[in-house]
């Protein structure tokens, strides 16, 4: 077949040789396929550019840059085919390079990650509160913003979308102790307590509603679901979200109504999602029998799957494991990861984990949008939180199976050509030998947190140097794409190409998929993994108990679980006063006891 039309697209890879008289140069992709990339006149180029940042040139630097032997580039140029494709022409109109020195990623920068979830998390107080010209107000919240953040008008307030904004103010304090994300958080926590909340005294349990409905004064509660997959029901996931935001505000404040309302949402998956006959936890139950079983579910009758069994853990299970230190939660943890080590691997069939199941573990591959395909950030998110589990609990099974996805991943769910991860695709129809694309072949940027988390941890604890590569490159093509520079906070897709992709709710920062949640997440872990176990840069981190908050009066400080050993409390600051009292290698502080609430500064460094 002759491909007689010229087209543009995106070559990601490593220099192997610059002629410059001739004006070319050779570039290897990720999986080592070559293309010859010719110069022109006007092709120019930048380096990565963080939120707040203005453009980087780097077109001066061109040359010298394409001089080192193993340079990566982000090349955008034009395809000329010819009838002989060795005879194919790529001339480059622009490149985006890591770093303005050869060799060097500038995500790996000591305050990249910050900086960047500073800028987010301003982004999201001035789009829902107009912050700081306004008090932060949650009654003012909607689900629904566009672009440049101005708020959509459709009333709504979903419970899980404000918990995960929340979450995001929580993590951006922890990172930068500035005292408006905590006030966020804080607020955002008590209003999700006043309005989304409903406490079963009967029961003795903490149901989450799906959201408000708020016109004028008038609030109009949603218990079950608004979503179509979902609808009618109470899905489990959501339960599982209300919780993010509030634990990772407990993290810091230690605030004793936030643990209150965790364990009693906790009693109500024990009581009314978990299949004590054969474990786990069932993804939906009926609003008013509160069965799984209930014939009216359709096609979520008692149905399992990632969310209901697995989200638990990134969610909010690991931070509120980290604030307490109690042993049951770390029981909670390992009943998670051993029941997805045990049913989700299908290697037999797909590179790809089975997602969804029926209740007795039987694959379900007819639900649904998802049939019998994958999403790749869940395969991925499973292997970073196994490599997480892996530093509390080692056991053989977690981390082999967090390298078998490490492994498979890169051919089966990125673009190896251009960088990035994949969205949906199918698990086992291949077209010329690549998993057939679902819907599109655009990437989502909360996939691509999913691997960079993965292959940082993983090369972390590990050392091993193909996973160096990927996380480097994986957060190279978020940090050169996903970036709104322009209007703030990231983009939902872009195309395979890396070009943003603004259509429909994917044009949105705020909707029922996306609010400051994963982007600061991204954030949040990225500096922890990077600054801690990669780059062995002290970071420090901020909390602001309560009086007598915590038990013990103890504050535990482990920004996450990570090797045991390799992190250590080098310095701690009470109300920026220096303070001694703190066990380093516990990574704990002896709050002092007073009837005020004190900011707590510790400088975490890891070992070298």
């Amino acid at each position: 077949m002759n491909l007689d039309f010229t087209f543009s697209d995106t070559i990601a890879g490593y220099v192997l040789e610059f002629q410059p008289q001739e004006r070319w140069f050779l570039l290897e992709t990720s999986d080592k396929r070559q293309f010859k990339v010719n110069l022109i006149a006007s092709t120019y180029a930048r380096t990565l550019r963080n939120l707040t940042e203005p453009y980087q040139d780097a077109s001066g630097q061109m040359e010298h840059l394409l001089a080192n032997e193993g340079q990566f580039v982000y090349v955008y140029g034009t395809f000329y085919p010819n009838e002989d494709s060795a005879q194919t022409v790529f001339e480059a109109q622009w490149m985006i390079f890591p770093a303005a020195e050869a060799g060097v990623y500038r995500q790996e920068e000591q305050d990249w990650w910050i900086e960047q979830i500073k800028s987010i998390a301003t982004s999201y107080l001035k789009w829902q509160f107009n912050y700081p010209l306004e008090p932060i107000n949650y009654k003012n919240y909607r689900t629904s913003i566009n672009l440049a953040g101005s708020k959509k008008g459709d009333y709504l307030q979903e419970t899980d979308t404000i918990s995960r904004m929340i979450y995001g103010f929580a993590s951006a304090y922890m990172l930068t102790g500035q005292d408006e994300f905590l006030e966020g958080a804080e607020l955002g926590t008590e209003y999700l307590r006043d309005h989304m909340r409903f406490f079963d005294q009967d029961d003795d349990l903490v149901y989450w509603y799906h959201g408000l409905k708020v016109e004028g004064q008038k609030e109009t509660k949603l218990l079950t679901s608004e979503f179509g997959d979902d609808y009618d029901s109470i899905p489990m996931y959501e339960q599982i979200y209300a919780l993010a935001g509030p634990t990772q505000t407990y993290r810091i404040t230690g605030d004793p109504r936030i643990m209150f309302d965790i364990e009693k949402t906790i009693d109500l998956f024990e009581k009314y999602y978990k299949d004590n006959e054969q474990e786990g936890y069932f993804s939906h139950i009926h609003p008013i029998s509160l069965d799984p079983r209930e014939d009216s579910l359709a096609h979520n009758r008692a149905r399992k799957n990632w969310n209901s069994v697995g989200d638990h853990a990134p969610a909010y299970l690991i931070n509120l494991y980290l604030a307490t230190g109690e042993k049951k939660y770390a029981d909670f943890l390992e009943y998670t990861f051993d029941t997805i080590t045990q049913y989700f691997p299908d290697y037999e069939n797909s590179p790809f984990v089975q997602e969804k199941f029926f209740e007795d573990w039987s694959k379900d591959q007819t639900w649904g949008w998802q049939q019998n395909r994958a999403v790749v950030g869940h395969n991925l998110k499973i292997a970073w939180n196994l490599m997480r589990m892996q530093s509390l609990k080692s056991k053989e099974s977690y981390q082999e199976f967090a390298e078998k996805i490490a492994a498979l991943m890169p051919a089966a769910g990125s673009d190896q050509q251009r960088g990035g991860w994949y969205d949906v695709v199918e698990r086992e129809l291949k077209v010329n030998g690549h998993h057939q694309f679902v819907w599109h072949d655009r990437k989502a940027w909360w996939q691509q947190e999913q691997a960079i988390l993965a292959y940082m941890i993983l090369y972390g604890v590990l050392g091993k140097d193909e996973y160096l590569k990927y996380a480097r490159e994986s957060a190279a093509f978020y940090n050169a794409f996903f970036l709104d520079t322009d209007d703030g906070g990231v983009y939902f897709n872009v195309f395979s190409n890396g070009m943003p992709y603004l259509l429909g709710t994917e044009r949105f920062k705020g909707s029922h998929s996306m609010s400051a949640y994963h982007s600061t997440e991204l954030c949040f872990l990225s500096a922890v993994y990077t600054n801690l176990l990669i780059t062995k840069k002290p970071t420090y981190f901020y909390f602001k108990p309560y009086p007598r908050s915590f038990k013990n009066n103890t504050l535990f400080v482990s920004p996450d679980i990570l090797p045991e050993g390799s992190i250590y409390i080098s310095e701690c600051f009470i109300n920026d006063e220096p303070y001694t009292n703190y066990d380093g290698k516990a990574l704990s502080v002896t709050l002092p006891d007073t009837d005020q609430q004190v900011r707590v500064k510790v400088l975490i460094s890891p070992v070298q």
